[in-house]
């Protein structure tokens, strides 16, 4: 039986944590060939996931980060099509949101080669955020689309897209469900309780008078706060003037790696963040989460505020983090075997052919 060839594209960090699972899944069965677009290019973004989780280094690294939206995208799709066209893989598989999504997908169909969108039907219907472009296009043009909820196949069957879906869990919990078994988050150095922040989106980073006015509600929350600045949300810091000693209340510390991102979401108090992978990972290790967002796509996690959005009122903040009574969802999202699921239907789906 003739063994299939796919490429998988990724580039940045949600990316590496759903490449893991599926790689395992493909061993033996599939010939995978890795590209890394290089849209992450900081160590703890992007490298140290290949050191930490033992993944297989990428067959193809691309050195296309930085840029403008347009200009990352392309310079990723020049770069895609001479690989693909040497390689003649049977698929592409892409996933999630990103320009590296994007720009998989578009090369790929443009070169009549079959697209797999993992985490596919994802709506927020913000079309503000690069994001809801880069999902909706790669949705439209794929053969085949996982979704990672039932709410999911609804977005797509509004939007006309019925053949080929597949309702499969969120290839993410496959990795995170195994780490929580295993113990293998790194639980931090801090004394006492914490509220631990993440905060990266345009919208909430890049205008001086939003980032002060979120460091200034932090700093007021009377908890200890820990901020892991994403490198956008420093560069921006230094750009504006910011002077991180005028918060005395928040510890500001480097983008952590995979584990310990973990094991300072599962010991946390609460988890603030903008993030969507974070928003399911808090969710499943039974966090309260605040979203600093108009909107979700992970809307499942907002039932019994198990997840609250906030966005233009920040000092409604304080109120979020009281504690309350949330019955969890243990399969929320699937059971933790999403890329064997993928990879059984790619088989049958071949073997029809």
């Amino acid at each position: 039986m003739k063994q299939h060839k796919i490429i998988a594209i990724i580039g940045a960090r949600p990316q590496f944590i759903k490449h893991f699972p599926m790689e395992k899944a493909c061993q033996g069965g599939v010939e995978l060939i890795t590209i890394h677009t290089g849209q992450h290019y900081d160590e703890n973004m992007s490298k140290v996931f290949f050191d930490q989780l033992g993944m297989r280094k990428p067959d193809y690294l691309l050195a296309t980060g930085g840029g403008n939206h347009g200009e990352q995208t392309g310079k990723m799709m020049m770069e895609i099509e001479r690989i693909i066209l040497e390689e003649k893989p049977d698929a592409v598989m892409v996933y999630g949101d990103t320009n590296s999504t994007l720009a998989g997908a578009l090369v790929a169909a443009k070169l009549q080669i079959p697209v797999a969108h993992i985490e596919s039907g994802l709506r927020s219907y913000n079309r503000e955020m690069p994001e809801e472009i880069n999902r909706v296009l790669t949705d439209h043009i794929s053969r085949w689309l996982f979704t990672p909820g039932a709410q999911a196949v609804e977005n797509l069957k509004k939007e006309g897209i019925k053949n080929g879906v597949f309702d499969i869990g969120d290839v993410m919990k496959d990795l995170v469900k195994y780490v929580i078994e295993k113990s293998m988050f790194v639980k931090p150095e801090i004394e006492g309780t914490y509220v631990y922040v993440t905060l990266h989106r345009p919208y909430n980073v890049d205008t001086k008078d939003r980032l002060v006015q979120i460091l200034e509600q932090l700093n007021q929350l009377g908890k200890k706060i820990i901020f892991a600045i994403h490198p956008r949300t420093r560069t921006n810091a230094t750009k504006f003037g910011i002077d991180f000693l005028d918060y005395p209340k928040i510890v500001f510390i480097e983008p952590q790696p995979y584990f310990q991102n973990l094991g300072y979401i599962y010991y946390a108090d609460v988890l603030i963040t903008d993030s969507g992978g974070m928003q399911k990972e808090a969710y499943w290790m039974k966090r309260q989460c605040i979203t600093v967002r108009k909107e979700t796509e992970w809307t499942e996690t907002l039932k019994d505020g198990a997840n609250v959005l906030i966005f233009e009122d920040l000092t409604k903040l304080k109120e979020c983090m009281t504690p309350r009574p949330i019955q969890w969802d243990d399969q929320l999202y699937g059971e933790g075997n999403s890329c064997e699921r993928i990879v059984n239907i790619l088989a049958q789906k071949w073997d029809q052919q």
